[in-house]
């Protein structure tokens, strides 16, 4: 049976708003798409047809915003809890995109509301068609500090493997389990008084 791999390999960067009372006003996040993903997506818009990995202002200006046409139920990829109760974050605000050696990076906002302190973020696919690696630091805007909490790598493929036995072979490509949350390095937010 195969282990779980993820298709689509995204660096991430995550930047956190927190007003001066300490409240969690909303999320950045930066993705930067792996080389050949980028290269299917610039292939299928039809641009960098000279291949030196840059785009005219035009092609930029057509490949924004490409990666927020979310479907619904679709979380975004980024998960905010606080006492272990979900925050929601609110739906994308659209910050850029820009190409660099042929890799696509894409910026957008996640407005929100609660208290910061405590927050826990994490950014991952819950199938982990997507794997995202977490670049930090983390940078905070405000009165807390971020801690990472990188994810154990080893209980997460043992969970993958212990899960994939336990499905039928016929069965998992259609139920394949839900394991990328054990992919995913932590972020908990600690704010001063």
């Amino acid at each position: 049976m195969s282990a779980a791999h993820p298709h689509v390999f995204v660096d991430t960067k995550l930047r956190v708003v927190v007003a001066d009372d300490g409240s969690f006003e909303g999320l950045e996040v930066q993705w930067t798409y792996d080389d050949f993903y980028s290269l299917l997506l610039l292939t299928d818009y039809g641009m960098d047809n000279d291949g030196d990995g840059q785009l005219t202002d035009s092609e930029l200006k057509r490949l924004d915003g490409f990666d927020l046409q979310w479907i619904p139920g679709f979380e975004g990829d980024s998960y905010a809890l606080l006492e272990g109760t979900p925050v929601k974050l609110g739906k994308p605000q659209g910050r850029g995109v820009s190409v660099d050696a042929g890799r696509i990076t894409t910026v957008h906002f996640r407005p929100a509301k609660a208290s910061a302190d405590g927050l826990v973020l994490k950014a991952y696919d819950p199938t982990f068609y997507t794997a995202y690696d977490l670049i930090g630091p983390v940078a905070v805007d405000g009165p807390c500090d971020a801690a990472i909490q990188p994810a154990d790598l080893d209980a997460a493929y043992t969970l993958v493997e212990e899960l994939l036995y336990a499905t039928p072979a016929a069965e998992v490509e259609a139920a394949y389990p839900e394991v990328g949350e054990a992919f995913a390095d932590t972020v908990t937010l600690s704010c001063s008084g």
